[in-house]
């Protein structure tokens, strides 16, 4: 039976199936923001209140547990050729998901510049016009989403996770206190960097926010012309 399991977790690995629901990341409510001394800790709430894997995916996170023991990737590559990747899982995905552009940081002290100033800026609550897609090749962080009733969910993404948050998502990110990762950024067609900050921009009325707000915060959803929920 073991002999059986492994070879089936083998196959997965050779694929772009989602994992199921156990491998995903620890997940859970965070204090209010005032209440947050260092956003490097892990600013649980007291009694932790845990997210499962369910509540995750009702906010259109998706994610997929890599190989990143087995493959070797560059401290820094700006850009870095999704083409030249070697892990069976990975190419699966770029071609499913048509991930054509990619790139490699290390956000540490020692490899980005302004180290302190970077991580205090990734902190700032914002959207994307496009989805949003990590693979953690090294270190851990923390990524934090809003839920409908505007709290904060703290996702705490390690090596070997990828993750991708929805076009629209309000969302920030941080190391973790050791201060090191080590990841990958995808995207479809041209790679858009910029952030859309919420409060010093009207992210409300802006397209992508109000796709999402439909897509994921009203009981309908959006629906294709064929009358089908959207989802991922």
């Amino acid at each position: 039976m073991a002999l059986s399991n492994l070879k089936k977790e083998m196959q997965l690995m050779e694929t772009s199936c989602q994992v199921v629901d156990e491998g995903w990341p620890e997940a859970w409510y965070m204090v209010p923001d005032a209440e947050v001394a260092n956003q490097k800790c892990e600013n649980r709430l007291s009694p932790n209140q845990p997210v499962d894997v369910a509540a995750m995916r009702a906010l259109g996170l998706c994610y997929w547990k890599m190989d990143a023991d087995t493959y070797t990737y560059p401290v820094k590559s700006i850009p870095w050729d999704p083409n030249e990747a070697d892990d069976p899982r990975l190419k699966a995905l770029r071609d499913d998901r048509g991930y054509s552009y990619a790139d490699v940081l290390t956000i540490h002290p020692d490899f980005l510049p302004g180290f302190d100033t970077h991580v205090k800026n990734f902190f700032t609550e914002h959207i994307h016009d496009g989805e949003e897609i990590r693979y953690i090749l090294g270190g851990s962080g923390f990524f934090d989403v809003r839920d409908p009733q505007d709290n904060w969910v703290r996702v705490h993404v390690k090596k070997g996770d990828l993750i991708t948050l929805p076009e629209g998502i309000y969302h920030r990110f941080t190391c973790d206190e050791t201060d090191y990762i080590h990841a990958m950024r995808l995207f479809i067609g041209t790679p858009c960097w910029t952030p859309i900050n919420r409060f010093t921009t009207d992210t409300e009325n802006h397209p992508s926010r109000k796709q999402y707000v439909c897509l994921y915060c009203t009981p309908q959803g959006l629906t294709d012309d064929k009358g089908q929920e959207t989802k991922c």
